[in-house]
């Protein structure tokens, strides 16, 4: 029998009793690797509790004795480095070099969130009236919740709980059920740092274990990253119940090619963009926007490319794609493909049914690139978080960027050209939260936040850097006087 997950709470490990199960099988080989727990309610409010409780001693810890466990998680991180990357690749499927990529990303905010004790510092104005001071601090919220999603196992959490840590909060970290091991080796890891018990706790689960956090009274913030229909639902009931909230959303991102674009460059940073990952990111590249005469040129270029991209088992050396989720996953993926071609797009390269010799079981696709795709139909519309790249013509650059803002999400877009004046025309009048010129994953570093507009972010503050700061502190502000004669026994 498959190994069945345990939960993180108040510094110990253990399965919640009587809790029902899922199946997390390796998605390149159906393989079960492990049964994930579906914590209820009652798991919930136990690591709440235990949150609450950590919470009223750990913000009187002194933010640099705070951030000296991330220090030693950061080195922990390294030592482990391969091992957490391995992980990501067995549940998640992406190549090793791609879940490397995001265990780096993953310390980078460990590392940003150890200069708290500068981010965290207030404002002091002396004398605003004759003898009167006022100064503005900041202080830590209390429990926070992190919802993460099965596409970045590693990653995500780490936007916020290492900023959430630092300025004094406690945690509960809900990963994804389909991809639950990366953040078990990663709390082992948190423990190994030192981490005061009931200050990081991992519960695991799906929607109701979702849904108690979002109710919990002693639950002061909630961070999500997800679909945009699951985006909507855990802010607007986070929200209700007072709470502070950020939930990131879907995208369906365009790239802007203009004829004047480096081939060989734009043609490999496009399917890089939006194939890595078998384009499960937020920020993989959906839409090409062939601008003039660049059609000409970059539809063959991107058709030989994606049609040599080799896919099979993310942990075989020279794999570019692994496969996506799940056979449900596969199934949507490519009856939108279907749908596609019924509205009138073109397949220039088609990859589906796609067996992987020594991986038949696994749930594969093949870069698959439509052309005529109608501005108004499902692939230049609907978000399908998958190896799928949409091809639309129009003959201006005011063409272009009035597609790109028709759009029903904002997360990113990104222009190819080698004009200085049409990428500040573009990165000006583009409706996205990250701009990326000549760049396919315009992802921000750790010290940027990583924005998000219109359906692709609810909310007022960002993931990562400042925003992080600001999004885990609130700001009291004081206004003092002191009279002389009060102190003249001094």
């Amino acid at each position: 029998m498959a190994e069945i997950l345990a939960n993180y709470i108040n510094g110990k490990w253990a399965a919640p009793a009587g809790a029902q199960t899922l199946e997390v099988n390796n998605p390149a080989t159906a393989e079960l690797l492990a049964c994930v727990p579906l914590s209820p309610a009652v798991e919930v409010d136990r690591a709440v509790q235990a949150a609450h409780q950590a919470f009223l001693e750990w913000q009187r810890v002194p933010a640099t004795q705070r951030i000296q466990c991330l220090f030693k998680l950061k080195m922990l991180m390294e030592e482990h480095f391969e091992e957490l990357a391995r992980t990501i690749t067995i549940e998640n499927g992406k190549t090793l070099d791609d879940a490397r990529g995001e265990i780096r990303r993953a310390i980078e905010n460990v590392e940003v969130a150890c200069g708290i004790p500068m981010m965290m510092l207030g404002d002091f104005s002396e004398d605003i009236a004759r003898g009167i001071d006022e100064y503005m601090i900041r202080q830590p919220l209390g429990v926070t919740a992190i919802i993460a999603p099965f596409n970045f196992p590693g990653m995500i959490a780490f936007w916020f709980m290492p900023y959430a840590v630092a300025c004094g909060n406690t945690v509960i970290v809900k990963p994804s059920e389909r991809t639950p091991l990366t953040m078990q080796k990663a709390f082992a890891l948190l423990q190994q740092a030192g981490i005061p018990a009931g200050v990081v706790n991992l519960v695991n689960g799906s929607a109701d274990t979702v849904n108690a956090l979002l109710d919990h009274p002693l639950v002061q913030a909630v961070s999500f990253v997800g679909s945009t229909p699951v985006a909507r639902h855990v802010y607007a009931r986070a929200a209700a119940n007072g709470k502070r909230v950020q939930t990131q959303g879907g995208a369906k991102n365009p790239l802007v090619i203009l004829p004047d674009a480096d081939p060989e460059m734009t043609t490999r940073i496009v399917i890089d963009s939006a194939f890595g990952n078998a384009g499960q990111r937020c920020l993989a590249a959906s839409l090409a926007i062939l601008v003039g005469e660049a059609g000409k040129t970059f539809k063959p270029l991107l058709a030989e490319r994606a049609a040599s991209w080799v896919v099979g088992n993310g942990l075989e050396p020279g794999v570019q794609m692994g496969p996506v989720i799940s056979p449900q996953s596969k199934a949507r993926i490519e009856g939108l493909v279907d749908k596609g071609v019924q509205e009138g797009a073109r397949l220039l390269v088609d990859g589906r049914g796609a067996l992987i010799p020594g991986c038949e079981r696994g749930n594969f696709i093949r870069p698959t690139i439509l052309e005529s795709v109608p501005a108004g139909g499902t692939i230049a519309r609907v978000e399908i978080f998958g190896p799928v790249l949409g091809l639309l013509e129009v003959d201006t650059l005011d063409e272009a960027i009035r597609l790109v803002n028709s759009g029903e999400y904002g997360n990113m877009a990104c222009m190819f050209t080698a004009s200085g004046s049409a990428a500040r025309q573009f990165r000006s009048e583009a409706l996205a939260g990250n701009i990326g010129i000549n760049i396919g994953v315009a992802a921000p570093l750790a010290f940027f936040p990583f924005s998000g507009w219109k359906a692709s972010f609810f909310g007022n503050l960002h993931g990562q850097g400042k925003h992080a700061v600001e999004f885990y502190t609130q700001t009291k502000v004081v206004v003092e006087r002191w009279l002389k004669e009060w102190s003249r026994q001094f």
